[in-house]
């Protein structure tokens, strides 16, 4: 394998110590439940489909023919029920023309702007845990991964500002964040938010953010886009998608927006990835993102979600996690410490076998041998999007954990 790509494959934890090119722990512990007929809570999808109304529109618009490239920045309906979207929700109104960008999913965008914005020499700022595409899309740059560590607490998971202060600097070119956060479920505060956009405008970096579950977020918790606080629409690339909004994840229909400039830069790379994609979903995702009763089918997931979400904790909490409770997203983060495991991948190895569960090890979605590693080796993550029935199966067969 060439050097540079054994250095991506290794920021990915896809080397294993012989140099040898592994399968990512999520498709390790997914083939796992297929093997062993476990109950998969570990890779997050929905195991029911979003809207029958967008549904519909998809195969209408295969039906009128929409099956052939659309337009390099997306059809025109969608970039402005994006602008529609953003407006009526943050009181942001990018030009639909020149400051949005349709992309095949968040990731494709997230992975074109840094690729787009940052190089050799560049430092890239995340949270850390952090998801696993960001180090793969930094190492792909020949950027510098930094990290800042999201802390548990009585109040869930949150950012070490005195860390952040320290992370960003001069040779800071991006700050990536991801709010809501996956793995842990962490929506930033306002505070929080302000934190970064100081330390941004005080290095002069830019900050792309992550936040395609902005519409599941529970209990008292808002989500705020960083790109609403003062001084920062001019540095901000926000990204989003319609995959966890709508529960059609297999659509991979995103999009980014943001200052002109910026938005074509990642136009740039994202034209050589997959150039377009998703025709006959793009005009499904405009009327989804446009019409008064998909907005409610999306306030009534983000309530059954979070009865869900109370479900799953409580059974965690009875097999003996310790748990802290998400306040967005739709993954829950639990400390099998007081279970007598000191590791987490061990145990999510063992899971199948124990209670015929599969969890992930929040050890995938941090630096092998990093600080954050050791902190959390022994916590694992599972996920709540699937059918209440599916979750208390779940949790009764978890519940053997704490019988021994």
């Amino acid at each position: 394998m060439p050097p540079r790509w054994r250095s991506v494959a290794a920021a990915t934890g896809l080397l294993d110590p012989s140099g040898t090119v592994r399968s990512t722990v999520f498709a390790e512990m997914s083939a796992l439940a297929a093997r062993t007929g476990a109950i998969n809570l570990g890779q997050g999808f929905p195991d029911v489909d979003g809207p029958a109304s967008v549904a519909r529109a998809a195969a209408d618009a295969i039906a009128a023919g929409a099956n052939q490239y659309p337009p390099g920045t997306g059809i025109p309906e969608l970039r402005a029920a994006v602008v529609d979207h953003q407006r009526r929700h943050y009181g942001l109104v990018p030009d639909v023309d020149t400051e949005v960008l349709v992309t095949t999913g968040a990731t494709e965008a997230l992975t074109a702007a840094v690729l787009a914005l940052t190089g050799p020499g560049d430092e890239v700022v995340t949270l850390d845990p952090f998801y696993d595409s960001y180090a793969a899309a930094i190492a792909l740059a020949g950027a510098t991964h930094v990290t800042v560590p999201l802390v548990p607490g009585p109040d869930g998971f949150r950012l070490d500002v005195a860390a952040l202060g320290a992370a960003v600097n001069d040779r800071t070119r991006l700050i990536l964040l991801n709010t809501p956060h996956n793995p842990t479920g962490t929506v930033l505060t306002r505070d929080e938010l302000t934190a970064v956009a100081d330390a941004a405008v005080r290095h002069d970096a830019l900050v792309l953010t992550d936040e395609v579950y902005e519409h599941l977020v529970y209990d008292d918790a808002v989500h705020i886009p960083v790109a609403t606080l003062p001084g920062m629409a001019e540095r901000t690339l926000t990204v989003s998608s319609a995959g966890k909004t709508l529960s059609f994840t297999g659509w991979k229909i995103g999009w980014v927006t943001g200052p002109a400039e910026l938005v074509t830069a990642v136009r740039t790379v994202k034209q050589f990835l997959t150039y377009v994609s998703g025709a006959p979903f793009q005009p499904a995702v405009a009327f989804a993102l446009t019409d008064p009763g998909v907005e409610e089918w999306v306030r009534e997931l983000a309530t059954s979600l979070a009865r869900r979400r109370d479900l799953l904790c409580a059974g965690l909490r009875t097999a003996g996690f310790d748990v802290v409770v998400p306040r967005g997203t739709y993954f829950v983060l639990a400390d099998a410490a007081p279970l007598g495991y000191d590791d987490g991948t061990r145990l999510c190895r063992e899971l199948p076998a124990l209670t015929g569960v599969v969890g992930v090890p929040v050890g995938a979605f941090t630096h092998a041998g990093s600080a954050t590693e050791r902190r959390l080796r022994s916590w694992v993550r599972f996920t709540y999007v699937k059918r209440t029935e599916v979750l208390e199966q779940a949790a009764e067969r978890l519940a053997g954990l704490a019988r021994g």
